[in-house]
């Protein structure tokens, strides 16, 4: 169990003066599979609520992004550990505060479900029809660089 100092939930502000959620930096995991990415419908109490992101949240202080990002996914979702291969992260950096992508391919398309308040729904989603969805800013900012890691 996390020490209350460990633990990342709360919020932080960057050198821009921006407040963002996670007290040393959040992560999130884009997994593809073939033309499709799995996104999270976000429950509409949170932060950007209503808005299509990837699965993600607050990094613990002992974590890294990737271990970040898996624990997220497995608790909000239920995305077993074994079920994608990291093929690399970006860095959205706000000074002092950052939010690392971590990109992934998934062995196959398995079925999620939201198993938290904080998510409505999680989808398989075309890539070519992201630009329907309200997506989450910070993710739809990043989308040209994080979509052309693979």
């Amino acid at each position: 169990m996390l020490s209350l100092r460990d633990d990342g939930d709360g919020w932080a502000r960057c050198a821009l003066g921006h407040r963002h959620w996670g007290r040393f930096g959040a992560a999130g995991l884009l997994l593809w599979h073939e033309d499709r990415v799995l996104l999270q419908h976000r429950a509409l109490w949170s932060d950007h609520g209503g808005t299509w992101g990837v699965l993600g949240g607050a990094r613990n202080r002992v974590e890294t992004a990737e271990q970040a990002a898996q624990r997220e996914a497995a608790e909000e979702a239920g995305l077993p550990a074994g079920a994608y291969e990291v093929a690399g992260r970006h860095l959205d950096d706000h000074g002092g505060w950052g939010y690392t992508t971590v990109v992934g391919r998934a062995v196959t398309a398995f079925r999620l479900a939201a198993l938290t308040a904080e998510t409505i729904e999680v989808r398989w989603v075309r890539a070519d029809e992201l630009g329907v969805l309200p997506l989450h800013p910070g993710f739809a900012g990043s989308w040209d660089v994080v979509r052309a890691i693979v």
